[in-house]
């Protein structure tokens, strides 16, 4: 088992990125889904009276989709894996500012296999020390890795000048670009506290997976997050109201694009 805190500061309110974060993940989907791979919801609905974190909200919105994602997965994996074997699941119950995400591959790898990623969103520059309250004994497992969104470097294969923060700014709020040590300066200012565990049972390949799991979330981070603050001009002053409407028209999208086109990836491939 394998646990790190991704941290990730940005330039807006908390209540500004819970719609930029469902914003974005409905243009990500779209920008990852086609030719027979991509995202698949199979459910997107309100849930109460379910009590995730002590002191957080105890209703929220819980989500249940695929991820058809074969062709994104080392060649090592694909090797070893059966064919049409490689489908993940995403349960998500969102009680913002806390969010708990479970990801799972129940059809191949069972219990074997899991990844459960806790986010809380707090108003600061990534500086406190502790807000998933973790008992000193996962305290002492704990990675914490900083994620600068302007001065962490990309992929060549994954830049694009439209997603730099270093170049945008946006026209409707007045932020950015971001240069230097933004992240001391910024104003209004959050961070993301992502606490991510990955366990994989399997002997021999134990290492080699939660490895490579570590590291195609932090790539995952990183890039979104990059199109988060530059999609800014898109998600700046739409309402919940709005973000629900968005989500239903992604799905319909989504189910008619997934059986059609080529495939894409828009993040590129994370091998070792």
């Amino acid at each position: 088992m394998i646990i790190k805190e991704y941290r990730v500061v940005l330039p807006m309110t908390v209540e500004e990125y819970q719609v930029a974060q469902l914003y974005a993940v409905a243009q990500a989907s779209k920008n990852e889904t086609g030719g027979g791979e991509g995202v698949e919801i199979l459910k997107n609905e309100p849930y109460d009276n379910h009590q995730l974190l002590e002191g957080q909200p105890t209703s929220g919105q819980y989500t249940h989709k695929v991820y058809h994602i074969a062709s994104k997965i080392p060649g090592w994996a694909r090797a070893i894996a059966p064919k049409g074997s490689l489908e993940f699941h995403e349960k998500a119950w969102n009680a913002y500012p806390y969010c708990r995400t479970e990801f799972s591959n129940p059809d191949y790898m069972k219990d074997n296999f899991a990844i459960t990623l806790e986010t809380l969103h707090v108003a600061d520059r990534g500086d406190s020390p502790n807000v998933h309250r973790l008992p000193p004994e996962k305290l002492k497992k704990r990675e914490v890795i900083y994620i600068d969104i302007a001065n962490d470097p990309v992929d060549r294969k994954d830049y694009k000048a439209e997603w730099d923060p270093t170049q945008f700014q946006s026209q409707k709020a007045g932020r950015g670009p971001l240069k230097g040590n933004w992240k001391a300066t910024c104003s209004p200012v959050m961070t993301c506290y992502k606490l991510v565990t990955v366990e994989f049972k399997w002997f021999g390949l134990q290492n080699k997976v939660e490895s490579w799991a570590h590291k195609a979330e932090r790539k995952l981070f990183l890039n979104f997050h990059r199109q988060v603050f530059c999609w800014m001009d898109q998600w700046y002053g739409l309402t919940m109201a709005d973000i629900r409407r968005i989500e239903d028209e992604t799905k319909r999208e989504l189910d008619s694009q997934r059986h059609a086109g080529h495939i894409r990836n828009q993040y590129g491939d994370v091998d070792e």
